[in-house]
């Protein structure tokens, strides 16, 4: 499966897809980036006249690229037209360090920790243009390919 067949299966779309660019996906890791544009819906009341990137949409577009994208390639063998990923969220822990601002281009990376019984937890980070550290933690998520009823 190539990598924007992967962004294609993700179950998100815009304003909630958080993932621009997939860099390199393996068995055990994935990169990928995102640029937060300053029309996005979240920017107009956090905060005002000085607008940051929530660290929830912070930690959301660390698992789109982190967990879900990886999830995606694991299974690409049973996903297909008919068999798409369901992804649920079961636990997050992260760590903020600075703030992200409209327009600013993050670059997320992830290495798997474990997947097994379709539980997949990765140890995420995110980086800013001057690859200084902006946030790192872990997330894990249950992932499963299912049959969409029409």
């Amino acid at each position: 499966m190539d990598k924007n067949t992967i962004i294609q299966n993700l179950p998100y779309t815009k304003p909630f897809l958080f993932v621009d660019e997939i860099t390199h996906i393996s068995e055990n890791g994935v990169s990928g980036n995102y640029t937060f544009k300053e029309n996005e819906f979240f920017y107009k009341g956090h905060f005002k006249e000085n607008p940051i990137t929530p660290g929830v949409i912070l930690t959301e577009t660390m698992a789109q690229i982190g967990v879900v994208c990886l999830g995606v390639y694991l299974l690409k063998d049973e996903i297909s037209l008919e068999i798409k990923p369901q992804i649920a969220l079961t636990s997050n822990q992260i760590d903020f360090f600075l703030t992200v601002h409209p327009n600013e281009k993050v670059w997320v990376v992830s290495e798997k920790e474990y997947f097994r019984f379709n539980k997949l937890k990765c140890a995420v980070k995110m980086f800013n243009k001057n690859k200084e550290l902006v946030c790192r933690g872990t997330i894990s998520g249950m992932i499963i390919a299912k049959e969409i009823l029409k």
